[in-house]
């Protein structure tokens, strides 16, 4: 078994620009932090806009899965020095491996469609229509990766997203009535609605997405690798990393259904992306909607780049095949290919006519749907001695691993029963 615990290194391989990037950062408060982008954004007012505070106990309970998932995921990256597309791969079949890269493949490309309406959101609060912002945008994000400096314009979208911030300021700001937020944490106030439900999948996808699990891994790796391996000690603030960044990004989700519900709580489901920016109006006063507009747009742009690119380097890796921004199509076919099919295919997707806050939700849906089949992935992965040997989950973390799990998917399995079910008694 390869492992990179240790005072040697492995043989060093490609490393991506955005992950090696990233990585200076803090794999953990990267990788959790992009779960507060556009679609999460949307999720989380939209729980606040429509539920008040009562969503705040499914985020506690979401909060614990990212962190067990997240340390696990970082774990995996460390211990092997291989990427979670990498490691099925070479542990599970064929067809096995074909099915989680599928899953993979379609949680990604829905991430990428609900960055494109981020975009086109955004811009709509300025006054520009998204039938013109959104094919502009994918033009000059996807020349931006190919021919481009990317390094650069990716430090300024995430600067741009540092606008989000102000969130936890407008949640204090807007008088929210503590003792409510702070019951409705602690105590459960769950409903079996649909729409309850529907909602708290969707708040499952948008904080414990794949692509943030595919990221932690991989920018661990990469990290481990560039400094020549970790010893127990190093491994200690990777551990820290990974846990710290989980639960301050949910921290600041939780910071955006308070300051939400504090402003339009009880008003319904979120409708538009202005009624997102009146929650920052505490803050921001007039220029809420433009503070909300730039965030919006640096953690969109940001994250309809990174998601698809990262994506293409993972199937290409786990194909055998060539993947570089440096190399042309003809010298990476299958890597530039994929990588152009997810940002025109996300694209024309947010082009298509309807709401685009409820595209947002649709998409955080579909990840919340497909989340618990790479969780399980992860967690087999993540028992297996023949992958980290005497670092396998602990007999209690694994019981804290497996519930999470398991209540991962059984809301993802209550939401399709209760699709099935709303089909056969029809209108």
């Amino acid at each position: 078994m390869r492992r990179i615990l240790r005072t040697g290194g492995l043989r060093p391989r490609i490393l991506t620009r955005p992950l090696a990037v990233f990585a200076v950062l803090g794999p953990g408060v990267v990788a959790a932090s992009a779960g507060n982008d556009a679609g999460g954004i949307a999720t989380y007012a939209t729980a606040g806009s429509e539920f008040r505070y009562r969503m705040l106990a499914v985020m506690l309970l979401v909060t614990v899965a990212l962190v067990v998932v997240q340390e696990m995921s970082a774990r995996l990256g460390a211990h092997t020095g291989e990427g979670l597309v990498s490691l099925i791969r070479e542990q599970f079949t064929l067809r096995t491996a074909a099915f989680a890269l599928v899953c993979l493949l379609v949680a990604n490309l829905g991430l990428v469609v609900s960055e494109f309406a981020g975009i086109g959101a955004a811009f709509e609060l300025f006054g520009v229509s998204r039938y013109l912002a959104i094919p502009i945008a994918a033009v000059a994000l996807w020349a931006l990766v190919v021919f481009g400096s990317y390094t650069w314009a990716e430090r300024g979208f995430l600067l741009l997203a540092i606008a989000f911030l102000a969130y936890p300021v407008a949640a204090v700001l807007g008088h929210p009535d503590w003792g409510d937020v702070a019951r409705d944490t602690t105590i459960p106030h769950l409903g079996t609605s649909h729409a309850f439900v529907l909602l708290a999948v969707a708040l499952v996808g948008t904080t414990v997405t794949p692509y943030m699990q595919m990221y932690q891994a991989s920018a661990v790796a990469d990290r481990g690798r560039g400094s020549g391996g970790y010893t127990p000690a190093s491994y200690k603030v990777v551990r820290a990393d990974a846990i710290g960044g989980a639960i301050v990004a949910n921290v600041i989700s939780m910071c955006i259904i308070v300051a939400t519900a504090a402003t339009i709580g009880g008003t319904g489901p979120l409708r538009s992306a202005d009624q997102a920016a009146r929650a920052l109006e505490p803050v921001a006063g007039a220029g809420a909607t433009a503070l909300f507009a730039i965030g919006l747009l640096g953690a969109s742009a940001l994250a309809a780049a990174v998601v698809p690119l990262a994506t293409a380097y993972g199937v290409a890796e786990a194909m055998g095949a060539e993947r570089s921004v440096s190399r042309r199509f003809r010298e990476a076919p299958l890597f530039l290919g994929i990588f152009t099919v997810l940002v025109g295919a996300g694209a024309a997707i947010a082009l298509l006519p309807g709401n685009l806050v409820q595209l947002l939700l649709s998409m955080q849906v579909l990840n919340g749907l497909i989340t618990p089949v790479i969780l399980v992935f992860i967690l087999v992965l993540a028992n297996r001695r023949a992958v980290l040997g005497d670092a396998v989950n602990g007999r209690r973390f694994n019981a804290v691993a497996t519930t999470c799990v398991a209540l991962v998917g059984l809301l993802a399995l209550v939401v399709v029963v209760q699709a099935l079910g709303a089909r056969l008694v029809g209108p």
